[in-house]
This record gives C-alpha cells, structure tokens and sequence, in this order.
C-alpha cells in the first residue's frame, strides 16, 4: 500500500524538478535561535522522495543554518496533494556535484557552476507523511 503512493509522491516531485525553477517547495531548518525557519526553494534535481536538491549561496541563511544543524523538514504541496518529508541536509560544493546540478538560469544569480558562492544543499528523506490521491501514509524510508 505504501510503495504505490510512495511512488506517485515520487513522481511528483521529479515532476517539479524537471520544471527549471518552476518546481517550488518549502523547506524548514533550524536557525540560529533554535527556532523552526521555513522558506521557498525551487527544487533542481530529485531522486522521488529519496532526496531533493536544491542551489542556493554559501552565505545564504539557509547554508548556514545546514552549517550548526542538518536537521530539515521540506513540504511540497497543492490542492490534490501534501508531501511531508524529515530528514537531513547538507551542503555540497564539490564541482561534480555542483556540474550535474546547474541550470542555466543560475547565470542570473552565480557567474557558473564553479562561482565559490554557489553550492548545493541536498535533502535526504528518513521519514514520510504523504497524502496523495485521497489516500494517506507514513513511515520510514
């Protein structure tokens, strides 16, 4: 029963990673004060819900937030669904990584995939609540 709906949750969000910046989700991390932040990304790249990518700056809260906690939460919704995951960030800045993660549009905020102040945080799922096509479940990945 899981597998189904893991993977249609999946689906979606490779769905909107393929949508170059138009793929939107919320991710939530701990700041500075201990508290829960959450803001928009544009999800790059996805493996299902397994692990989600995203560009973002090296001096960028959200980098630094990472930085004193991995802990993360991201949400990726609408009206016909809410995929919930919790799992671990982490900041990645090997140029491999950041190569096969680059969209073109990046050019408006980083000079290329080797500007220094570009990276990638990447989320892994280890937990799931999921509510897609009216059906429901929960669980550990």
């Amino acid at each position: 029963m899981n597998e189904k709906i893991i993977t249609k949750a999946g689906e979606i969000v490779d769905t909107l990673a393929s949508k170059q910046g138009e793929g939107y989700c919320t991710i939530a991390l701990i700041d500075e004060s201990g508290y829960p932040t959450a803001s928009t990304v544009s999800i790059i790249k996805a493996d299902g819900i397994k692990q989600l990518s995203f560009g973002v700056s090296l001096d960028d809260n959200k980098a630094r937030r990472v930085a004193k906690c991995n802990r993360a939460s991201v949400c990726v919704n609408s009206l016909e669904y809410n995929i919930t995951l919790v799992g671990t960030a982490e900041i990645l800045t090997d140029s491999k990584t950041k190569g096969e993660v680059w969209e073109p549009w990046f050019c408006e905020i980083w000079s290329g995939a080797d500007d220094p102040d570009y990276c990638v945080l990447r989320f892994s799922t280890e937990r799931y609540s999921l509510y897609v096509n009216e059906e429901v479940a929960a669980g550990n990945l």
